[in-house]
This record gives structure tokens, C-alpha cells and sequence, in this order.
């Protein structure tokens, strides 16, 4: 492929971790990445709404000239990817598939627990996936709408963080899973919350590492070229994902340019 970059969208802050794997991966690579600020979560929308605003995502990206666009956001995974790959002549990579195959390959006992979105829990993605490749898997779902906004805030290590990691998670130990799907790119933010509530035993799943895996398919290696440059762009609030994305990537970014909203988008 000529040196065009790899796009990267999600609803918000989130995707950075998605981000993140594939910038490790790829340091030659040029990356944009575009984070829909403006309208984040999508999770409550509805489907129709969800695959207007991925449209509208991947149309802007390909306006910077991406040669792929990778669909961070879990529920625009579920819910558009299908569309935008009839879409476009581009690649089209979403979260549900690679996630998938690494929670099958992590199990041991077959019992697989996913946490997501309401609108990712709510379109079965996950699970039917897994079951075409292993039906006698034990799958358990749950939808777990706070952890979003918890994420976007950055309270990592927030008594009121503990808290709902403890309401949401608890009934998932009852049920014996040795794997849980972190079904959102902002769920790995709050990781070693996570991990500390669920102890060692537990296999998590984070669909960034396994989606970076996937492009290594894709893309050739370019050891020999120079270090390639990314883009960041918001729709809305600057200052807000400048300070979560520190926390993330452990370094502050520049610059990140906001788009206006729209069908056509525009740099402001």
C-alpha cells in the first residue's frame, strides 16, 4: 500500500487504547485518529443513529486519506461495520471479531463472560460470534453503562469506580467464567481497577491488543522507513481529551484539532 495513513475512529477518548497497541506496533505507520467527543456514548443509541454517526466517521477520514479504517468503537463494530464495509472500497476493520478469537483462544473452560455497551450487549455481536466457532460455549453478557463516562472522566482509581466494578462484576464470579471480554475500547482505561477486583484467575480480553494483531495481516513492515506521524482530531472539548489521553498514552499529545459536525465535516 503507498504511504497513506491508517485511520482510527471511536465515540470518544476510548479508541487511544486502541491507538495505543497499533502505534506500538506500526511506529512507521501514519495514524489519524478521530474521537466523536460531541456525541459520546453511543451505547444508548439507537442503531440507526449509531450507523449514520460511523458513516459520517469513516467518510472523514477517508477525506484525510486513509487507506484503512479500523471502527474502534465496539458498538459501531456491532452495529455498522457490516454497512460501512459494503461502503467502502477501503478495508473496514472492527473490535468484535478479534476480540472474539482471543477470548476462544485465552479459555480454557469454554465459559466466557462479556461486558459492553448497552447497545454492544444489546446486538448479540460477541455471542454469536463465539458460538459459530465453539457452540458449546458458555457465554454470559452484561451491559455496563457507567464505565463509559467513569473512563471519559478519568477516575481510575475513584472509591465510586471500585464500587461499580463491584455491582457489575460480582455476578460474573458466580458464574465460574476463566475469560471477560473488555466489549469497549474505554473498559481497558479502568483495567487495573478491574483486574484487582477480579484477581489473576480471571483472563481479560482487550480487544485493542487483539485488533493491532489482526492489522499485522494487512500491513507490511516498513522497518527501514521513518517514524511515521499522527493526527489527532475531537469533535467537541479539546482540553478534556488532551487530559485523558496523558493518562493513557503517558504523554501529553499535540496538536488535536476539532472538526464540526456534519455529513461534509471541516476543520475548525
Amino acid at each position: 500500500m503507498e504511504k497513506k495513513p491508517i485511520g482510527i475512529f471511536d465515540s470518544g477518548v476510548g479508541g487511544l487504547t486502541v491507538y495505543r497497541e497499533i502505534r506500538k506496533k506500526f511506529p512507521y505507520e501514519d495514524i489519524i485518529y478521530f474521537g466523536d467527543t460531541a456525541r459520546v456514548p453511543y451505547g444508548p443509541k439507537s442503531p440507526q443513529t449509531v450507523i449514520q454517526y460511523s458513516l459520517q466517521n469513516a467518510r472523514f477520514l477517508l477525506q484525510q486519506g486513509a487507506k484503512i479504517i479500523v471502527v474502534a468503537c465496539n458498538t459501531s463494530s456491532a452495529v455498522a461495520l457490516e454497512f460501512l464495509k459494503r461502503h467502502f472500497l477501503v478495508p473496514v476493520i472492527g473490535v468484535i471479531e478479534p476480540g472474539t478469537n482471543a477470548a476462544i483462544e485465552k479459555s480454557l473452560t469454554g465459559k466466557i463472560g462479556i461486558i459492553g455497551t448497552e447497545g454492544t450487549i444489546r446486538s448479540n455481536a460477541y455471542m454469536e460470534a463465539i458460538a459459530e466457532k465453539i457452540d458449546s460455549a458458555e457465554v454470559f453478557s452484561s451491559a455496563c453503562p457507567l464505565f463509559v463516562p467513569l473512563a471519559e472522566e478519568g477516575w481510575l482509581d475513584h472509591p465510586v469506580t471500585k464500587m461499580t466494578i463491584r455491582k457489575y462484576l460480582q455476578p460474573f464470579i458466580s458464574k465460574n467464567i476463566d475469560t471477560l471480554i473488555l466489549g469497549c475500547t474505554h473498559y481497558p482505561i479502568l483495567k487495573p481497577a478491574i483486574r484487582k477486583f477480579l484477581g489473576k484467575e480471571i483472563k481479560l480480553v482487550d480487544s485493542a491488543i487483539a485488533i493491532s494483531n489482526e492489522l499485522k495481516e494487512i500491513l507490511p513492515d516498513k522497518e527501514t522507513e521513518s517514524l511515521g506521524k499522527s493526527q489527532f482530531f475531537v469533535s467537541d472539548n479539546e482540553e478534556k481529551f488532551q487530559k485523558i489521553a496523558s493518562l493513557i498514552l503517558k504523554h501529553p499529545i499535540e496538536p488535536i484539532k476539532t472538526v464540526k459536525l456534519g455529513e461534509s465535516w471541516y476543520i475548525e
